[in-house]
């Protein structure tokens, strides 16, 4: 029952769920992007270099023996042009999204930094222990304050 309890425990963290989510809109995204250079992009670019169909593009390597026939191997590197483009695309798209969260988290550092925390407390000038800033008389000595005694 202790394993039990400890997989519950692991699988409903906020983390994991996050990238179980994350898994789960990736794959779909990836789908998205191999119709788009599949269904999309090679078409015109396929028609631009005379009708080509880059998943058609192969090139012979040699003749399997299966029995009395041999099937000719191919390499299929028109197959690989796509996926190479599939990658390049998903690449950029991410690339965007981290430069666009690293640019929202220099303004938020930005904001943070503009944040100055006004001083709740001053320093007596003559015990220099901590006091509200707007006393009149220190509470330790007892002697009187000055305004701009504050310690920044």
């Amino acid at each position: 029952m202790k394993i039990l309890q400890e997989f519950r425990e692991f699988a409903v963290k906020g983390n994991v769920i996050d990238l179980a989510v994350g898994v789960i809109i990736g794959g779909a995204f990836g789908k998205i992007v191999t119709s788009l250079v599949n269904d999309i992009i090679m078409p015109p670019v396929g028609a631009l270099l005379g009708n080509m169909d880059f998943k058609e593009l192969k090139l012979p390597i040699g003749k399997a023996v299966d029995g009395e026939t041999g099937t000719q191997v191919y390499m299929n590197y028109g197959s690989f042009i796509n996926t190479l483009i599939d990658f390049i695309i998903v690449a950029l798209c991410i690339f965007f999204m981290v430069k666009g969260i690293n640019h929202l988290r220099k303004i938020t550092e930005k904001e943070k930094v503009a944040e100055v925390a006004t001083p709740t407390e001053k320093e007596c000038p003559h015990c220099l222990s901590q006091v509200p800033i707007k006393a009149t008389r220190c509470k330790h000595c007892t002697s009187h304050l000055v305004n701009s005694t504050i310690n920044e």
